[in-house]
């Protein structure tokens, strides 16, 4: 099994400008396919979903038909689990927002130490009614996490627990279905944070028996845009977030307050059929063997870059120092002994590298490693799309800039 590097690189315009672009986790490169999926559907189909006349009719056919093809590729067993909204952190305050009306004071949220904020911040703004919040930390120098410590943090009080798939600072893989297993047997819900996952791996929420599931197109090769999913009962249960006359039983268009970006919804939409492509199988089939293909791909990638940064003794790798594709993604961060990060990075630009220092809103994390003073961490991000060759360049460069005082 070999990633078809010449088909891939073809996809995605940008890179015919020669840049490096190891900036991934923060944003990835668009498809060829979803911009002109974009432009047609603002060109062609612009016009208001609901109504009667044939315009219309096609576009609310092509919304239930992106929504249809996302449900494929995060393996939902129905369009109506699918959520769209501006992003990640909007829908994780939505779902906070739709939440609220069930819990009492002294019931009990979970949070971590080790997420982005966005998977944190909606959950701990609910302390102002008297929620308590709860938080697992990570082991500050295995840079691990221990389910034991979860375990002890469940109780009869626990209505949710919060957590990410994947750090996107330290690039590793957490145990979901185990954690999902755990809350459920505590009677509680999970909502999981999957930005830094999705753009790596094949995600099957069914399989991972998650209640509720984020992440972001504009980071796994599409437009500014986000999906939620959660069960559909679950999403039934909550509150609506649009106006009075969508009943409880308007899933999930109750979560959608203002409709979702129709042309971003289409346009995303071109992303599965990008894997289909990549995978040479339409459907889920098509989308699990494209991912296996790029998790090999991204674990020489990384390979490369880690090989590196353990042969110096001035450099602390911050996550896993190995690249074993079933417990890390492409994501390294790594702190320079003695060195300011800001200074590290801003040298690479030089060399047409794109890289990025700082905490990557993963503020609590960085914080609680001590890695904050000096611009936090230096973080290359790498995808499918990245070559061998990038990588060598990047640690030329990374090289030239620390030979430098």
């Amino acid at each position: 099994m070999a990633l078809d590097l010449e088909f891939v690189r073809a996809q995605f315009p940008a890179l015919a400008d020669g840049f490096a672009y190891f900036d991934n986790a923060g944003g990835s490169l668009v498809l060829r396919d979803v911009a002109e999926r974009m432009a047609e559907y603002l060109l062609t189909t612009s016009v208001q979903t609901g109504a009667s006349y044939v315009h219309s009719t096609r576009a609310s056919s092509r919304m239930a038909e992106a929504r249809a093809r996302i449900a494929t590729m995060i393996g939902a067993r129905r369009a109506e689990e699918v959520v769209f909204g501006p992003s990640t952190t909007v829908l994780c305050q939505f779902l906070a927002r739709a939440m609220a009306s069930r819990f009492r004071p002294g019931d009990e949220v979970i949070v971590t130490n080790f997420d982005h904020e966005s998977n944190i911040g909606a959950w701990r703004g609910l302390a102002a009614q008297g929620v308590v919040i709860r938080e697992w930390k990570i082991d500050p120098a295995r840079l691990t996490i221990d389910l034991a410590d979860l375990r002890a943090l469940l109780g009869p009080r626990t209505r949710l627990v919060a957590v990410t798939h994947a750090s996107n600072i330290l690039g590793t893989i957490n145990p979901i279905h185990e954690i999902a297993a755990m809350v459920h047997a505590a009677g509680a819900e999970l909502t999981v944070d999957a930005v830094a996952y999705a753009p790596h791996r094949a995600v099957d929420v069914a399989a991972l028996d998650v209640d509720y599931y984020v992440f972001s197109f504009y980071k796994t090769y599409g437009p500014h845009f986000a999906v939620l999913y959660g069960k559909y009962d679950k999403l039934a249960a909550l509150d609506g977030l649009y106006h009075y006359f969508y009943g409880r039983e308007v899933v999930p268009g109750k979560l959608e307050p203002g409709n979702a970006s129709y042309e971003a919804a289409w346009a995303s939409a071109g992303i599965v059929a990008y894997l289909e492509k990549l995978g040479g199988q339409a459907g889920r089939a098509g989308v699990e063997r494209a991912f296996a293909e790029i998790a090999l791909h991204e674990a020489a990638l990384a390979e490369r870059l880690l090989r590196f940064l353990r042969g110096r003794n001035d450099i602390r790798i911050i996550g896993l120092p190995e690249a074993d594709p079933a417990i890390r993604v492409p994501t390294i961060s790594f702190k320079v002994a003695g060195r300011d990060s800001a200074a590290i990075v801003r040298a690479v630009d030089g060399d047409r590298i794109g890289i990025r220092y700082g905490d990557f809103h993963s503020r609590r994390l960085v914080e609680a490693l001590g890695l904050a003073p000096g611009n936090g961490v230096v973080r290359a991000s790498m995808v499918h799309y990245n070559t061998i060759d990038e990588v060598d360049r990047l640690v030329d460069s990374l090289g030239r800039a620390l030979a430098t005082s």
